[in-house]
């Protein structure tokens, strides 16, 4: 199952090169313990790859690095004693995303800039812990105009579907794996522009839920602080993350009128 997702994955990043000879290609994987380029290398080593009869060197490249890359992270992650889990650093991989993209757009002439978008290939679910890492990355993106596809596997996440819906991209839960490059070429190949003019599958509906500050739990109601804008699932008189004192407009309280015995005579 994982050879055929790796696979379809290197399949999906040739096509994208292939499209156009100025296309540009990076890979991130990421764990719960880190972050990894798999394409381009970043580590500034040069690695011996071997091409089949008829194959593109670019293409045989991508397959090399990508294998290397993502075996180098699985044997870090089997030989770490440390055995508390935690969510995958999917945040800090489209963190990174941005960082390189803004970096090549720099070196590139103003007459050659690229129509950056990410893909996010995923099958963890959603991590309230992050909350905070994935809206400075959809809002970031979103002024950079980055388009964020999201192409889930096993499991929703609404996160990721309000970053697809802030930045203008297509969400999409495929319902097997076994498809996956199917639904790659179909619907995240072509560009964004010309998706209006093709048949994709019907728009999802976005969980827009925020996750509290307070227990990192994902609510439908809150409180909010009037000042740094922090949510919570439950009133405090004091914001836990700017120290502001709320003051209680509590209704006045009257004094209850002393009533007057009458006196019989």
């Amino acid at each position: 199952m994982m050879n055929r997702i790796f696979d379809s994955l290197i399949a999906f990043g040739n096509a994208h090169l292939m499209q156009a000879s100025h296309n540009k290609l990076a890979i991130i994987a990421c764990n719960s313990k880190s972050t990894k380029f798999l394409y381009p290398s970043m580590d500034g080593t040069s690695r011996s790859y071997h091409n089949r009869p008829g194959q593109y060197d670019m293409f045989a490249k991508v397959d090399s690095d990508v294998r290397h890359g993502l075996g180098e992270l699985i044997l870090n992650d089997m030989t770490d004693n440390d055995s508390t889990k935690s969510d995958s650093l999917l945040g800090g991989a489209m963190a990174r995303a941005l960082s390189y993209i803004h970096r090549v757009q720099r070196e590139l002439s103003l007459s050659h800039q690229l129509k950056p978008r990410v893909l996010v290939v995923s099958g963890s679910c959603d991590s309230a812990l992050q909350y905070m890492t994935f809206m400075n990355v959809f809002f970031t993106a979103q002024k950079e105009n980055v388009v964020i596809d999201c192409c889930m596997m096993d499991t929703d996440s609404g996160l990721l579907q309000q970053g697809c819906d802030i930045t203008g991209g297509q969400y999409l839960h495929i319902p097997s794996v076994a498809g996956l490059l199917e639904y790659l070429l179909w619907v995240f190949l072509p560009s964004p522009s010309c998706r209006s003019k093709i048949v994709l599958p019907p728009p999802t509906k976005v969980d827009y839920r925020a996750a509290c500050f307070c227990h990192h739990k994902l609510v439908d109601i809150g409180w909010v602080c009037s000042v740094c804008l922090s949510i919570f699932c439950k009133f405090s008189i004091m914001c836990t993350t700017c120290n502001t004192e709320f003051k209680l407009n509590r209704p006045a309280i009257v004094p209850a009128k002393s009533k007057k015995r009458a006196r019989i005579e």
